[in-house]
């Protein structure tokens, strides 16, 4: 099993914990956040130390390599001194460390390979960390989203229909009464305490109202045809003539009352 395999089973194991045990779902992706960037501690150690043994690897070939080329210098010397034994031996010890520099070469490649696969690995971890990391703003929000929801849902249905929505229209139905009361208060205060002129002039006023009505009566009674235009100028005429008596009768009562006074 590589290393990240290893990660993986063991971060998996710590989220499913977590998820079975989640009462606090911001705390519970905190914590998977959390184990995510210990993993990946780890992860880049062994990554680490991987391509720390790559450099070592690569360091023993060049090594060899470089000590088959000394032994290979020292057989050219010995062949110029003439000691052709010496010279043999040389390529003897020159055959040894070319061929161990050869075997370190292969497994130096075999192994850089593996390690920028480590490194791929790790760098697609280190990328999910980050998108956990983008998305948990966006899981908490839904959260509390969802929350929000279901407390309005068991809200709803814990007010009974005749509980608070009653009680709101009940304290309608007061403050309208209270208003009735006040409007009735006002216009009996203005019936009884006002003054005569202004009793007078509201007279006035209900007068000219009723003048209104009986022209709009007349004119609607002729549209009909059941009065003719002479017979409505005459009732209009009879009116205006009984109110201006009417006026003057109310002024000659007003004027003997002051008198008498």
């Amino acid at each position: 099993m590589g290393i990240f395999d290893r990660f993986s089973t063991l971060l998996r194991s710590n989220i499913n914990d977590l998820i079975s045990r989640a009462e606090d779902p911001e705390k519970m992706l905190d914590q998977i956040l959390v184990d995510m960037r210990s993993q990946l501690v780890k992860a880049k150690q062994q990554v680490a130390a991987a391509i720390a043994d790559e450099k070592r690897l690569r360091d023993q070939a060049d090594a060899e390599v470089k000590t088959a080329a000394d032994w290979e210098n020292k057989a050219m010397l010995a062949i110029r001194e003439g000691r052709d034994d010496l010279a043999k031996q040389a390529l003897v010890r020159h055959g040894e460390h070319m061929s161990h520099g050869q075997q370190l070469d292969a497994t130096w490649e075999s192994h850089r390979a593996e390690t920028e696969k480590l490194k791929d690995s790790l760098r697609g971890l280190n990328d999910k960390i980050e998108e956990a990391k983008r998305k948990k703003n966006l899981l908490l929000a839904r959260q509390r989203r969802a929350q929000a929801q279901k407390r309005i849902a068991e809200t709803m249905s814990s007010m009974s229909e005749n509980s608070a929505f009653d009680a709101f229209a009940r304290m309608e139905e007061r403050i309208e009464q209270n208003e009735r009361q006040i409007k009735a208060s006002v216009e009996i205060d203005e019936e009884f305490s006002g003054d005569a002129l202004k009793s007078q002039f509201k007279a006035l006023e209900k007068g000219a109202v009723s003048v209104t009505v009986d022209s709009q009566l007349l004119a609607l009674k002729q549209k009909m045809g059941m009065l003719s235009a002479g017979a409505s100028a005459d009732k209009r005429q009879i009116g205006a003539g009984k109110r201006d008596e009417e006026i003057v009768n109310a002024d000659i009562e007003d004027t003997g009352r002051k008198r008498s006074s």
